[in-house]
């Protein structure tokens, strides 16, 4: 558990939106279910958390295919909600930490990392109540930021909690005409792949605002687009960001 000292202020009043906590509670119980309703999401989860473990192993000079090639690796997961991302390191070697602005996510993290016998440290936190004084070999914010009032803040204090020479990973959604098409019109309201209302189209991040926001001490290594083969339903890396993407950054 973190002491007082490591915080700097409580839940309330911070940069969340109730209404997307309530939206995130009553979604926590399902993300696992590799059989429900939202198997597809799982599976996109599984497809970017290989590329992710690839990244801080390249970084790192470690072998991706190893037991436990992220060890001693420590990671903070922004926003980790279920633990699907948390998990995955965790069980590669890696010290994560995983924190969220959902107290229910954070239960079903803790309850689901308990019935799998992976330790991760779960807590109900949002990243600007961290301490400056803590620092991190890995940040990952991964389908946050969408999601929150002030977008250029929580990149901020994700940025600052990565150790010099550390890496921060982002992922989300672009602010294209295709993104509207294929991730709120396909995925929420043709296909069902995600509950309708998941995403407010404006509020969709383009990558020349991440690099904007993340600062001059960060600069991009690698960015990669994900996309759904509608036939096969497997998910594939593509040189396009315009729908979901995700941004790796060295700190200099």
């Amino acid at each position: 558990m973190l002491d007082k000292s490591e915080l700097s202020g409580e839940l309330e009043n911070q940069n969340m939106s109730p209404e997307e906590i309530a939206r995130f509670d009553a979604l926590a119980e399902s993300w696992w279910d590799p059989n429900g309703r939202y198997k597809t999401a799982l599976a996109f989860n599984a497809a970017r958390v290989a590329i992710i473990q690839e990244q801080i192993c390249k970084a790192y000079n470690r072998f991706a295919g190893s037991a436990h090639s992220l060890k001693d690796i420590r990671i903070l997961d922004v926003g980790c909600g279920g633990g699907l991302i948390s998990e995955a390191l965790a069980k590669a070697g890696a010290s994560v930490t995983g924190i969220d602005a959902s107290a229910t996510s954070i239960e079903v993290a803790r309850r689901h990392a308990q019935q799998s016998g992976i330790d991760v440290k779960y807590q109900h936190l949002l990243a600007s109540q961290l301490s400056s004084q803590l620092s991190y070999d890995v940040v990952i914010n991964a389908e946050v930021v969408e999601h929150v009032p002030d977008q250029p803040a929580l990149i901020q204090d994700c940025a600052r909690l990565v150790n010099p020479g550390g890496m921060l990973i982002l992922a989300t959604l672009n602010r294209t005409i295709k993104s509207y098409l294929v991730a709120i019109a396909g995925a929420e309201y043709i296909m069902g792949y995600l509950p309708k209302g998941t995403h407010d189209w404006k509020k969709f991040v383009t990558p020349e605002e991440l690099d904007s926001w993340t600062g001059d001490h960060f600069t991009r290594s690698f960015d990669t687009g994900m996309r759904l083969n509608p036939f096969s339903k497997k998910w594939k890396t593509t040189r396009s960001l315009a729908v979901n993407y995700m941004l790796c950054y060295r700190h200099s």
